[in-house]
């Protein structure tokens, strides 16, 4: 089978050999985490240095960290009415930006009639006069935003959010799924009350991901109820393998943090000046702070699904926004928030790198989107560009 290259990121992450290794030791290990004899402690042993590891990542501490199954449990986790601050009551409404993942717009454990949203300006970013509006005179609200987008890369000024949403008296919460291992997310820095991360979006396991208290947060109610696993915050079993996965993988990403964002950075701007060869091709969110492994681009005319599967035949995957609902052919909800056509919304193709992308990766995705960009593209004679 030929060589593929494989630039899609940020839908999943490669598994990393540090997280293989961990996971099949973990696997030779019978005890359950709950158990008081030595098998059980051995496998509380992994689980606790696992979330040693998050903790660390994220400024906090091991208290403070509820392992889940990922990061959409997570999100519905952090998403209660029942949240209260050390100084506010329960929060009985929600607030999240238009451009969030489909598992924090869906409202958690909110009512439709209690979720309101925040919109984006066309620059992609949260709208601050707006959300100071809905908060002004309003009692104790949760707000959820996600620090970096999965479809643009562009990221939210979260610590700036987190002091509006406090000033009046509510409580953030961040979802961190796609920025994390990416960019520093030091839940202390961004003022957040909740932050998310994920463990396959950083070389770990799918099925693993956490949820992180802050501080301040002074009641908070179990999702899942039985056991007392997790401090009885999460009943269940711990998934010992995957948890231990993601901690080795967490360990390594830090690691090596400073060096992969240079890293990515330096072939994103290799990447970008590739696709702008194409007349007209618009990369979006390129003049904010972004994620350095992150680029969505369009070309007037151009059809995402057809540009995916012109990809894919050559050998290379990416996509055209998020894995959780790329495939369905829809405009993309990120672009129409930021108040763009249908059009132009459906024509986004995201491209995202990672710590073991190579030039060469670049090189020949550079080649395909030469040869493919002209058969891509519509003969209409008004164009997309002219309605965008």
């Amino acid at each position: 089978m030929a060589t593929r290259t494989y630039l899609d990121w940020n839908a999943t992450t490669p598994l990393r050999p540090e997280a293989r290794d961990a996971m099949i030791a973990a696997l030779e290990i019978c005890g359950n985490p709950s158990s008081v004899h030595a098998e059980g402690r051995r496998s509380r042993m992994l689980v606790e240095h696992a979330r040693l590891a998050v903790a660390n990542a994220v400024g906090a501490t091991p208290q403070q960290v509820i392992f889940t199954s990922g990061g959409t449990e997570a999100n519905v986790l952090a998403l209660q009415p029942e949240l209260r601050g050390s100084v506010s009551p329960p929060h009985r409404r929600l607030l999240v930006s238009a451009i969030e993942h489909a598992s924090v717009l869906t409202g958690g454990h909110f009512s439709e009639k209690q979720v309101d949203i925040i919109p984006v300006t066309r620059s992609g970013l949260v709208d601050l006069d707006d959300l100071r509006s809905r908060l002004d005179g309003q009692p104790p609200t949760l707000v959820s935003v996600m620090l970096a987008n999965n479809e643009t890369g562009a990221i939210q000024p979260i610590a700036a959010i987190a002091d509006i949403v406090h000033q009046a008296e509510g409580l953030l919460h961040v979802d961190a799924v796609q920025a994390f291992g990416k960019i520093a997310t030091n839940i202390k820095e961004l003022k957040g009350d909740l932050l998310t991360i994920s463990a396959h979006k950083v070389g770990g396991p799918k099925g693993v991901g956490a949820l992180i208290l802050g501080e301040n947060l002074a009641g908070f109610t179990a999702l899942l109820r039985g056991g007392g696993q997790e401090k009885g915050r999460r009943a269940g079993t711990e998934n010992v393998p995957g948890i231990a996965g993601f901690g080795s993988a967490v360990t390594a990403t830090m690691a090596n943090l400073s060096r992969d964002r240079e890293h990515m950075s330096r072939l994103r701007q290799r990447l970008e000046a590739g696709i702008k060869e194409v007349p007209d091709a618009i990369i979006f969110c390129a003049d904010l702070p972004r994620l350095p492994n992150t680029t969505l681009f369009t070309v007037p005319g151009l059809r995402a699904e057809t540009a995916i599967i012109g990809f894919d035949l050559e050998g290379i995957a990416l996509s055209s926004g998020s894995a959780c609902s790329s495939g369905k052919v829809t405009p993309s909800h990120v672009l129409t928030a930021m108040g763009l056509s249908a059009e132009v919304a459906r024509g986004g193709i995201r491209v995202s790198l990672g710590w073991s992308t190579s030039d060469g990766d670049v090189d020949r995705f550079i080649q395909a989107w030469r040869k493919l960009a002209g058969t891509l593209l519509k003969n209409d004679d008004e164009t997309v560009l002219e309605r965008f």
